[in-house]
């Protein structure tokens, strides 16, 4: 859905009622967010900021992982943010820690964790898992990111099937935006043989030929999340932005991101 589309649908339903503010009350939320549901929020966000009298201030990074730019290490640190956006497991660690609301937290997507290679080459079969775990031990070499999927695939589907020592070598963690970049690139510029990362930050990179999703059977189960921070100053608005990120009128753009809607479900 278009963002006028969106801005629309707000009038009709009354804007009060979905939003719970307006201009009036209008102010600066402080978001986080992960690079996974960035391109969803990209596009969603000048609606929201128009219909809302809201302003948005985003800063980008990493759902986890070792990164002096992941959402948990900023938060750990002090850095102001009204709502995190991140994995959902994420989010619940991050409550555990006191640093996110539990009860404030609401699913936005499913993600998936896809396979790529460069354009032009062979797709490997990763159609079964026997297939994909041969595809594994038959590649030159690997890139996952630093992130959720990659630290799901190092951590444990890697040991589950029973290739982590043999792939280890070849192996490579690549950290993500806003320093660093996607796993996609990697493969773009022949520097990996395959790459793996969540679908929404795989499939919009160029240079690189989609393989598809890995095989049901080993899929995590990924959900991007919404969620009030501890030390969240604008709770009316960080509110507001979840809710319109939840809408069934959000699920259109969740779709074309490569991420699967979680509305009316």
């Amino acid at each position: 859905m278009k963002a006028r589309s969106l801005v629309r649908w707000l009038s009709m339903i009354g804007v009060a009622a979905l939003l719970a503010v307006r201009a009036a009350s209008a102010a600066d939320v402080q978001v986080m967010i992960s690079s996974g549901f960035h391109g969803v929020y990209s596009e969603l966000a000048p609606a929201f900021e128009r219909a809302s009298g809201h302003h948005l201030v985003t800063i980008r990074g990493p759902s986890m992982g070792d990164s002096p730019e992941a959402i948990p290490a900023r938060l750990a640190r002090g850095e102001a943010a009204d709502v995190v956006i991140l994995d959902g497991g994420a989010a619940d660690d991050l409550a555990k820690r006191g640093l996110v609301r539990a009860d404030s937290k609401v699913e936005l997507a499913r993600s998936q964790v896809g396979m790529v290679v460069r354009n032009g080459a062979e797709k490997p079969d990763i159609g079964s898992v026997e297939a994909f775990r041969s595809t594994l031990l038959a590649a030159k070499s690997i890139a996952y990111s630093d992130s959720g999927s990659g630290t799901y695939l190092s951590t444990t589907l890697f040991p589950k099937l029973g290739v982590a020592e043999q792939i280890a070598g070849k192996s490579r963690k690549v950290r993500g935006p806003p320093s660093g970049e996607p796993v996609a690139a990697v493969v773009a510029r022949g520097e990996a043989e395959i790459g793996f990362q969540q679908v929404s930050e795989l499939i919009h990179i160029p240079g690189i030929a989609f393989v598809g999703t890995i095989p049901a059977e080993v899929q995590p189960a990924i959900f991007f999340a919404g969620a009030l921070t501890k030390a969240v100053r604008q709770p009316e608005g960080a509110s507001a932005l979840i809710r319109f990120l939840a809408s069934p009128e959000a699920a259109p753009v969740i779709s074309k991101a490569g991420l699967v809607p979680l509305s009316g479900r």
